[in-house]
């Protein structure tokens, strides 16, 4: 009996992998980016590589929770260990924490990083990440219609502006306060109508000339507002939209489609993103150069970079833009789930059109010109 027991215990710590770790994931975002991890791809690491563990740790929703992970790497740059093996954070952070050193170069590590070739993988608001970052997922701003009051859609800034003036308070966005629709729908509106390079104030440099090379652009947007609605915020763009206060008006595509899902919006509403863009912005995955785990961080990024769980996490549950390129996600898909996410805003578009955001000192600038000029 003891013989059999010895070699019961014996096989089953052959079983076990030589050394169990416990992989600890820092994710900014709201609540539903700690469930995911911790419901859906955690267990599915953990299926994979069997006696790890995962443990997602939220920092909280917005900038907020993405500088509190910055914070986090500076306290312990000094440590030779540090308590993060894979953080997600906003794209406006991880410029800065390459510039501090702060991350791994491992995308060329990993099988998914030659799936990725989207500029937003490369440049962070002016800023080199290239092989630092790997993109979870990317949010995209859109022009949303009700087709029932709009037949024939402006396909551009010039278009929008001229429709709103024929057809007065039935455009709606929500300024630059309450929800960063509004915003982004504002840093498009200096690209199409400023006198400046606007690849410039998505690359850099810096140079305070260009700064004044906007005050056409925003008396237009001046203009603009008298003959627009503004809202109270994202979600109330979205509102306003279902209960036909406005035909039209910027709204982030995934919640545009979770409001559609969940019967918040008549399913024939539809979406059109305008030349020359509008900004979006993707959410990345990044390893510290701390990590305590640093290959198992990379087989999780990996995973939860391929395209079934592209295809599964990031489009089904969420109804984000694969952070991924969409070709590679495609197969993964059913033809209805393709069809809803790429309908109205095909990938053809995305390429086009999808811009990143200014970088931060231009971002700072148009929004405090706004305050001045155009709010006023």
């Amino acid at each position: 009996m003891k013989t059999l027991l010895l070699a019961g215990l014996m096989a089953g710590a052959l079983a076990l992998p030589a050394s169990a770790a416990q992989l600890t994931v820092v994710t900014a975002g709201d609540t539903n980016m700690v469930d995911y991890i911790n419901q859906y791809l955690g267990p599915l690491f953990e299926k994979q590589n069997p006696g790890d563990t995962v443990r997602a740790v939220g920092t909280g929703p917005g900038d907020a929770g993405s500088q509190k992970i910055l914070e986090r790497f500076e306290a312990q740059s000094g440590n030779e260990k540090w308590d993060t093996d894979v953080a997600v954070v906003h794209e406006k952070f991880v410029g800065p924490m390459v510039e501090k050193g702060f991350l791994k170069k491992y995308r060329s590590d990993i099988s998914t990083g030659k799936l990725v070739t989207s500029d937003k993988a490369k440049m962070a608001l002016g800023t080199n990440v290239d092989g630092y970052v790997m993109p979870m997922f990317s949010s995209q701003t859109a022009i949303a219609y009700n087709p029932d009051l709009v037949k024939n859609p402006p396909k551009s800034y010039s278009e929008i502006a001229d429709w709103a003036k024929a057809h007065p308070k039935e455009f709606g966005y929500n300024g630059i306060k309450g929800g960063a629709s509004g915003v982004s729908f504002v840093m498009g509106w200096i690209y199409a109508f400023g006198d400046g390079d606007a690849k410039q104030l998505m690359n850099g440099p810096f140079e305070e000339s260009q700064t004044k090379k906007w005050d056409a652009a925003l008396q237009k947007l001046k203009d603009f507002n008298q003959v627009a609605t503004l809202t109270p915020g994202n979600a109330g763009t979205l509102d306003m939209l279902s209960r036909g206060e406005i035909a039209m008006g910027p709204v982030w595509v995934d919640m545009f489609y979770s409001w559609q899902a969940d019967g918040k919006l008549p399913p024939n509403f539809k979406l059109v993103l305008p030349a020359p863009g509008m900004p979006g912005q993707p959410m990345h995955y990044v390893i510290p150069k701390g990590a305590p785990n640093p290959q198992l961080a990379e087989k999780f990024v990996e995973l939860a970079t391929s395209p079934k769980v592209q295809a599964e996490g990031i489009v089904k549950r969420f109804n984000w833009y694969p952070g991924i390129d969409a070709k590679y996600v495609k197969p993964e898909l059913d033809q209805a789930t393709w069809d809803k996410l790429f309908k109205d805003v095909t990938p053809e578009d995305l390429a086009k059109y999808a811009k990143p955001f200014p970088i931060a000192p231009y971002n700072n600038a148009i929004l405090e010109a706004y305050e001045k000029n155009v709010a006023n």
